[in-house]
């Protein structure tokens, strides 16, 4: 149990770690996200702004999602190293993870698209965006796991 709760721990971090580089804005998907936040509709004064204000509370909200991400890690990393331990091949642990994106993840960020203030023009992109990164930070941290089964 100590083992599957220090690699929850570390697949919290590899969360946080891959979605600080994916909206950033050195990638098309952190342009999106940007933009989807308004900051394109801002000059550039008041990005500059807009950043400093929440630099007093940006690691309250770092900290939020750390946790958030550490529910989801732990729950990758339980279905992986059970299904290891049952002698289930990585590809079928890992296919687990993938129905429980397309089950639970996907239609969530869906409904939270479709049913928020996320501008028509680029709700696929931003859609789209937010899967992949789940769904490629979810199977980083189920390969991280499957090492130390």
């Amino acid at each position: 149990m100590v083992t599957i709760l220090l690699l929850s721990l570390a697949g919290a971090v590899i969360a946080v770690v891959v979605g600080t580089f994916w909206y950033s804005m050195a990638t098309p998907m952190g342009k999106v996200h940007m933009k989807y936040l308004g900051f394109d509709k801002l000059t550039p004064e008041e990005q500059k702004q807009k950043i400093e204000e929440a630099k007093s509370t940006v690691w309250k909200t770092y900290l939020a999602q750390m946790f958030l991400s550490f529910l989801t890690s732990f729950t990758v990393v339980f279905i992986v190293t059970m299904s290891l331990r049952n002698d289930m091949t990585l590809a079928g642990a890992l296919g687990f993870v993938v129905l429980n994106w397309l089950a639970f993840v996907v239609p969530t960020i869906g409904s939270a698209i479709l049913w928020g203030t996320c501008e028509r023009s680029i709700a696929w992109k931003k859609f789209f965006s937010d899967i992949f990164s789940n769904l490629v930070t979810l199977l980083i941290i189920g390969f991280l796991a499957s090492l130390f089964v």
